[in-house]
């Protein structure tokens, strides 16, 4: 199994949207079974699963033995994908969150505030140890900001090279348990998210075969 943690201190920046978008399109391109932990106290990745029609992904609740024994059962009873939504601050809990992940999604929107706020969640990272990728959303495009957050995030770490942009259908399928690509599987929307998690999913593939030959050696 492997394990996505989507994080940053910044709050407002599409971590719960992301994570719940990411689920379904890794779902939809054969990864099954996906499961995903809300670990935000304010709960709304939760909210979203109490009223999805549709049974998958799986939401999961953390045993009482903590992260770590979830996510080791969880692999034990074959789930294949495990996205963990954590919410807006930078703690010894999410410390701990981070340090278990297999590739850390850092969200970031394009304004000045949302980017002085990344190099708080780069430090955690990077003291865990842990591959991470940037990912720009709620984008406007063509906008000089959106110019700015590239390069600016670019010197950071690692940029994902698709961008999630500022449309109403992202909150919109939220309320009422879907996803974008749900709403309107030929919307823009939906082939961004598909193209990230193609992105994600190659990201994830690399690394797990560099760790296998790691290991052989």
């Amino acid at each position: 199994m492997q394990t996505i943690v989507i994080a940053s201190q910044k709050g407002g920046v599409g971590k719960t949207t992301l994570t719940g978008h990411l689920a379904v399109e890794a779902e939809r391109q054969g990864i099954s079974p996906v499961a995903v932990i809300d670990t935000d106290p304010q709960a709304g990745l939760s909210g979203w699963f109490r009223v999805r029609e549709p049974e998958t992904p799986v939401l999961v609740r953390i045993l009482p033995e903590g992260l770590a024994a979830t996510l080791q059962r969880l692999e034990q009873s074959g789930v294949q994908l495990c996205i963990i939504d954590t919410p807006p601050a930078i703690t010894e809990s999410i410390a701990a969150t981070v340090a278990l992940a297999d590739l850390v999604v850092i969200p970031a929107k394009p304004s000045p505030h949302d980017l002085r706020a990344v190099g708080a969640t780069v430090d955690l990272v990077e003291q865990a140890g842990r591959p991470m990728v940037f990912v720009i959303n709620q984008a406007i495009s063509r906008s000089k900001l959106k110019t700015d957050a590239i390069r600016a995030l670019s010197q950071h770490g690692t940029l994902a090279p698709v961008e999630i942009h500022n449309r109403v259908d992202f909150a919109a399928s939220m309320t009422d348990g879907r996803t974008a690509g749900e709403l309107d599987p030929h919307s823009a929307s939906g082939a961004e998210i598909a193209q990230l998690w193609t992105y994600i999913a190659d990201r994830l593939a690399r690394r797990k075969r560099y760790g296998l030959a790691a290991r052989a050696s």
